[in-house]
């Protein structure tokens, strides 16, 4: 009993180990001049004026996952008396080596990422058939059943095997595999129109603000590579009412304290 308890008690620090080293990253802003770091929400954020135009910008989440695509939000205001049309293709973002842009990173565009979860849809569309038809196909078999068991007699021992089918308990787990298969499918359904909703309602996409107007929405770009130490530095430009805003980004692991 106590070697199985070390063995337990192993595995959980093991797995607290483990976890421990599982971090998220942190997003640090290098401010410019008329830019400022400013903290929105307990999130760092930074604000970016121009005469036209005023740029603000934050990481979409608390953490940023290593390796994953980061999703910020970019809000502009129109600080004019006349309508700017902001562009989504007018956001783009490069990574950086010493400070300076080494190569483009991609910004997924509002069609680029419905078209990619649409292609989800298809494969977990197949993946859900898939598992419906072997349910399917498992029900269809209840119901029969074979049994052995042993006859003892003053001749001796004997193996007796009876079969037979019991059409209610095929009726039964047919009805079941029917309604797991539906519920597997409504929830299916349910996620991918939920997904696209959430696109359409959070993705950043062409839009012309009218005179003080905020317009903004999520931008979603290709993970950075690690350049100097564990850090990723890239460049988020927002070119628009002719103006240019140049945000610098460093992201890493948070600090230990």
């Amino acid at each position: 009993m106590r070697s199985g308890a070390l063995r337990v008690g192993a595995a959980a620090a093991a797995a607290l180990v483990l976890a421990g080293c599982v971090t998220t990253e942190v997003a640090r802003f290098q401010p410019k001049g008329q830019q400022e770091a400013i903290v929105r929400d307990g999130q760092p954020a930074l604000v970016s004026k121009r005469t036209k135009t005023v740029a603000l910008i934050r990481p979409a989440s608390r953490g940023l996952q290593p390796g994953a695509r980061p999703v910020y939000v970019v809000g502009v205001l129109n600080a004019t008396g006349t309508p700017i049309t902001l562009r989504a293709s007018d956001i783009t973002v490069e990574q950086l080596i010493d400070g300076e842009p080494a190569h483009s990173l991609k910004v997924y565009s509002y069609e680029d990422l419905v078209r990619e979860e649409q292609t989800r849809q298809v494969v977990a569309a197949i993946l859900v058939g898939v598992a419906a038809g072997a349910n399917a196909a498992a029900a269809s078999r209840s119901g029969y059943y074979t049994n052995t068991s042993q006859v003892y007699s003053r001749y001796g021992t004997a193996t007796v095997v009876t079969s037979g089918y019991s059409p209610t308990a095929n009726a039964i787990a047919q009805a079941n595999a029917s309604y797991q298969n539906a519920q597997m499918i409504d929830a299916a359904v349910a996620r991918g129109q939920a997904n696209l909703a959430n696109l359409e309602r959070d993705v950043i996409k062409d839009n012309t603000m009218m005179p003080g107007e905020w317009y903004g929405g999520q931008v979603v770009f290709d993970p950075p590579q690690t350049t100097t130490g564990n850090q990723k530095a890239y460049r988020i430009t927002i070119n628009v009412g002719g103006e240019r805003h140049e945000v610098d980004v460093s992201q890493e692991a948070p600090a230990r304290t």
